[in-house]
This record gives structure tokens, sequence and C-alpha cells, in this order.
């Protein structure tokens, strides 16, 4: 990564709880601070938003300095040209949509430039709602007025705090949309906490994973998921996230067909543009493993690829990490196979994936 965006460093010390962490973030796409409940998520965000005054460490965002505890630095929450949207939409009850909304746009700084009202609208989709009150809207409607008033402060950096956790699951699917144009769409950088790892999946360009105060990895998405150094791909549900393009329609069969650079990928037929882009899951429960190409087979994907490294994972298994042709991909197996296969790095084979499903959070 170029010079970063965000540069934090800070550490705050409670009661059974330490904070001592650092990262760093581009000045685009979403960043997403991934790991347990208590990894200390949201105490990071609050630090970085300035809620958290005892946080010692510092601050750098587009290279202003917002805190530095060791010249008693310190910019205060309100000054901070962040938009920050918490688990609850926490809106005016008294206002309508269209009232909430010109709150957000009257707490502009001077200097501030962002998205204007219509266009925070369309991306949205708020226009039928303007006139109603939060209690006539859905759980999901309420997070998007929500992220519309975030954005018409005109922030520099949008604050995501579990955004979806409090909506069920077709709420949930509602709203992702939406957050992936606001993500493709505008040129504000975003950092998303959560403990979903399939919303992860969905939305987020880099991944922040931490585990008891602590950062203990940090990089692009598809790279921290399966390193094998790290326990998402340890994980009992690990997964490959592959970048694809949609190149093909088979309504015959009802498959629609993906090209990404190790080769080319069938899934159930979704209404999917000609060449748009998509990401997809591939489970590493989901991938066997032939040295030699493999004859009459079932299995519609097989992908050459070369083994980077392996790892003992649970219940006596080994998880294998490949490259397809620059994408990494996962295979959970057992130790006897790994053994009569005879794999070690370098390894050419052929991976043999069962199933591959969009990621759809």
């Amino acid at each position: 990564m170029d010079d970063p965006f965000l540069d934090a460093r800070f550490r705050i010390t409670r009661p059974g709880f330490t904070l001592d962490a650092a990262f760093d973030a581009p000045g685009a796409g979403i960043t997403a601070l991934f790991g347990p409940s208590g990894s200390g998520k949201t105490t990071l965000l609050r630090c970085i938003a300035g809620l958290e005054r005892e946080a010692e460490g510092t601050l750098e965002v587009a290279g202003e300095l917002w805190q530095d505890s060791r010249t008693s630095r310190f910019l205060a929450s309100h000054r901070r040209p962040i938009g920050y949207v918490f688990q609850e939409a926490n809106l005016f009850p008294h206002r309508s949509v269209a009232g909430n909304l010109r709150y957000g746009a009257q707490r502009v700084q001077a200097s501030g430039a962002g998205p204007g009202r219509d266009e925070v609208v369309a991306l949205l989709g708020l226009g039928p709602f303007m006139d109603r009150r939060p209690h006539q809207l859905s759980g999901g409607q309420r997070q998007r007025v929500a992220l519309g008033r975030a954005l018409l402060t005109a922030p520099r950096l949008l604050l995501l705090d579990e955004p979806l956790a409090a909506l069920d699951r077709a709420s949930r699917a509602g709203i992702l949309p939406y957050l992936e144009r606001l993500r493709d769409e505008l040129a504000i950088p975003a950092l998303y906490v959560s403990h979903n790892m399939a919303e992860v999946t969905r939305l987020a360009d880099r991944l922040v994973l931490l585990e008891e105060g602590a950062v203990v990895g940090s990089g692009p998405l598809a790279e921290m998921a399966t390193r094998l150094d790290l326990p998402l791909a340890r994980d009992a549900e690990a997964e490959a996230v592959v970048e694809a393009v949609v190149v093909d329609h088979d309504p015959a069969y009802g498959l629609t067909y993906l090209a990404f650079p190790g080769g080319r990928l069938a899934v159930a037929d979704r209404d999917l543009a000609a060449c748009s882009r998509i990401r997809v899951g591939v489970h590493a429960r989901d991938v066997s493993l032939a040295l030699d190409p493999p004859g009459r087979t079932s299995i519609l994907n097989v992908i050459p690829a070369t083994v980077t490294g392996l790892e003992p994972g649970d219940a006596g298994g080994v998880v294998v990490r490949l490259d397809a042709s620059g994408t990494p991909l996962l295979a959970r197996i057992t130790a006897k196979s790994r053994d009569l296969l005879g794999l070690e790095p370098g390894t050419a084979v052929y991976a043999q994936i069962k199933s591959v499903a969009l990621a759809e959070g």
C-alpha cells in the first residue's frame, strides 16, 4: 500500500482489558475491523472518533495529526470530519426522513465537501420515505437514513459500528446492496466493525483482525482470509475470497460462468449482467486435491494450482494454501491424504471445487 490515508496507534487500559492496537488504511474502499466479541473493535473505532479521551497514542488522517498523546494534541470529536453510524439508527423520532437528513447537512464544516442531498437520496433509495417518521420505517430503512445523515455531514472518513447487527436476515440482505453502492460510487473511505465474516467478505477491501485488544494481522481481504498463520484460515468455516467477472450463462443447465485469473467457475444461475464484477466464497471444506487432471467427474470446477503452504488444522486435518495464478485458495484435507499425495510447498495440483457461493452476507 502507498502512503496510508489513516494511521492509528492507540493504547487504553481498563479493568480486565487492554487495547494496544496499531493499523493503517487507504483512502478508498472499506477496511473491516474484524474479530470476536470483546476483541476491541468498537473501542478502537471510538478512539478514532475521539470518544475515548483517555486513550494514549496517535492518529493521523490524510496527513493531518488529529491526536498525539505525547504532545497533548487532541482534536475534539465534534471537530473531526467523520460520519458515525451505530448499531441503532438513533434518528430523531419527531423529525421526518427529510428532517433527519437536513440535520446532517447542517453539521457540514465550512470547508466540507461531500455528496449532495439528491445524490444521497438516490444512492440509498430514500425517495419514497422522505415524509415518513422513523417509527413508520423498517429497521433496514432506518439504517439507510442514518447512513444518509452521516454522509451529508461531508465526512472525510465514515465509521460503521456493526450497522447490520440489530437487523434480521431479510433486512440485512436488503441494505447490503446500498453499502456496496456507497463503497463503489463514493470516494469516502470507511472503517466497518463486524464479527460477521459473511458481511466482511461481501463488503470489505481490507481486513484488520483483532484478538484480545491487539491487531494480529492487517492487509487485503483475500490475503488475510487465507494466511495460514492467522486463525481465519484454520477456522471450520474458512473460505477464500475470489474476485470474478460474469462471462456467460447456460440457461439449459441453470448455470452462470465466472472468470478469474486462475480459471473459470460455474455457479447456480443468477440474474447477473455480463462483465459485472462479483465476489465468490470458496470454502476450504469444499475443495479436494488431485495430482493428475481428473477424468470423468461430477465436479465442474477444476482449477490448476500450486501448493504454497500447509498447516495442521482441527480434528487431525490439514489446511493447504494454494496459488491459482495469483489467487489464493484453501483446501481442508486429512493428514493421510497429504501424505499419500506427498504434498509440500511447490507441488502442482488440481483443486476440485465442489461448491462456489456468491458473497451475499
